[in-house]
């Protein structure tokens, strides 16, 4: 391999002197944001295709999260917005780990912008491009808020290349809610990366977990649901087979990502 000595500073590409191009930071990573979540049952035998055997085998429930994010390295994105904002879904699934414990395990996650995709990435987070939209619960008491109280409603949606995948529609309950998902469970991912020089020869995924600190928030708040996973004629999803909405809540969190540990 032929490596240029270069001071460069650049975290990702585009490789420059200044690295003001870089489209990924180094960490750490800030995030903020207000998420529906969404506990389902799905079928454990034909969604084993989705998870390296070496991070154990699903146990039949999961977790689709409904998220929108504002997210910051030093700060200076949150003063240009385009920087720090965008939608995602992510669908984790609970894992019995080989050593008997529980994890989850992200096998899908789509994203609305570049700088989040190669985020996720490097942390094992299988993104590619899709696009989100859920209701927001805005602090008022007014009926475009839908204020977090007994019977407001929240929907949800993904769509990849112009196909609807996955439908959420939610009601409060009034009730503290759980984390669910990733929010309540270890999560890890696998990084796998392809070598052009040798196309042959396909990538073996290391298994990673993100280095999380500063939690805040999560004052969960109870919800019931209903949840619509239409198959995608270029995505893996529909392996999950007919899944059933289990448990469901909503509200804001905010996290730090310092970087990656072995899983």
């Amino acid at each position: 391999m032929n490596t240029l000595p270069w001071s460069h500073h650049s975290f990702t590409a585009p490789f420059t002197t200044t690295g003001r191009a870089a489209l990924v930071k180094a960490p750490p990573w800030h995030y903020a944001g207000w998420l529906l979540n969404v506990a389902f049952r799905f079928d454990a035998d034909t969604a084993a295709a989705l998870v390296p055997p070496a991070a154990g085998r699903p146990t039949g429930t999961g977790c689709v999260h409904f998220a929108d994010w504002q997210a910051c390295t030093d700060g200076h994105e949150l003063l240009d917005p385009v920087l720090a904002q965008y939608r995602e879904t992510i669908v984790v699934l609970e894992l019995e780990r080989p050593d008997g414990t529980r994890c989850a395990y992200c096998p899908a996650i789509w994203v609305d912008q570049d700088i989040s995709l190669v985020r996720g990435l490097l942390q094992g987070w299988p993104k590619k491009i899709g696009s989100t939209w859920l209701t927001r619960s805005l602090p008022l008491d007014h009926p475009a808020a839908s204020p977090l109280r007994a019977g407001s409603r929240l929907g949800a949606s993904l769509a990849v290349k112009d196909r609807r995948v996955l439908e959420a529609r939610a009601e409060l309950t009034g009730d503290v809610g759980r984390p669910l998902g990733f929010l309540a469970l270890p999560t890890i991912g696998a990084v796998g990366w392809p070598d052009l020089r040798r196309p042959a020869d396909l990538p073996q995924p290391v298994l990673v977990k993100p280095d999380i600190v500063d939690r805040v928030g999560g004052g969960w708040h109870a919800a019931t649901a209903s949840l619509q996973l239409t198959a995608h004629p270029q995505e893996d999803i529909g392996l999950l087979g007919d899944i059933q909405a289990i448990e469901a809540s909503a509200g804001w969190m905010g996290i730090t990502v310092r970087g990656a540990l072995d899983a």
